[in-house]
């Protein structure tokens, strides 16, 4: 049986007098790539951000690796995102004062690693993401798909065991979202990183393992 890497039990969230989840079940397999979809507000990003331990579940609990994230501290949970987690975002999230390079070289220079061997690898990734030739230039300088291919080489750069990705090409155009879709599965694929993907689109959710669809906070089905 393959292991469980992501899980989380009876998780409940509620922002004021408004559930954003209602007692949520998950598991995700090493190496699964798993896309949630569902409408807007039916507590997709909520259940993403409980599983990376962004937000603390008012009951239930969620684990990463067998790690309980209700146990940790927000210290502890921020380590442990740096070390083992990725994220990609709608919109990217680069920090707009450094160069596409320095974007994907930041979670290596966070986690301690010397400046030589943090531009080697991320030049390694800019490389295979086809954007070495804009790493100098900074977010508002490219385009939306290069930029967006400089936020997954960021989320893969230190390896992690798990990706986050929320709405990771619902800003881009068809054809930039299909390409940087593609380049996003087949590179977490080749590394055997585990994905939740949050998506309202059908052609995004098609390339997952398994789909788990979501409705007024609760899981409403699966395929």
């Amino acid at each position: 049986m393959t292991a469980s890497v992501l899980s989380g039990i009876g998780l409940a969230v509620t922002f004021g007098e408004t559930p954003a989840l209602r007692g949520v079940d998950v598991d995700i397999s090493q190496g699964e790539l798993v896309a949630v979809t569902g409408p807007s507000g039916c507590g997709k990003s909520t259940l993403l951000h409980v599983l990376a331990g962004i937000i603390r579940p008012d009951t239930g609990n969620a684990q990463i690796a067998g790690t309980e994230l209700t146990s940790l501290s927000d210290a502890g949970r921020s380590r442990l995102r740096l070390k083992s987690c990725g994220f990609v975002f709608q919109f990217g999230d680069l920090v707009p004062e450094l160069t596409l390079r320095e974007n994907v070289e930041l979670p290596l220079r966070l986690q301690g690693v010397r400046a030589k061997e943090a531009r080697s690898r991320a030049a390694s990734l800019l490389d295979e993401f086809d954007i070495t030739k804009h790493a100098g230039r900074r977010p508002s300088e490219v385009s939306g798909g290069q930029a967006q291919r400089a936020a997954v080489a960021r989320a893969l750069v230190h390896d992690p065991a798990i990706i986050f990705a929320d709405e990771p090409t619902g800003a881009l155009d068809t054809a930039a979202g299909s390409a940087v879709l593609a380049a996003f599965t087949d590179a977490v694929r080749r590394r055997g990183a585990t994905v939740i993907l949050v998506t309202h689109a059908e052609e995004v959710a098609a390339q997952a393992d398994r789909v788990v669809a979501m409705r007024d906070g609760r899981i409403s089905g699966a395929r």
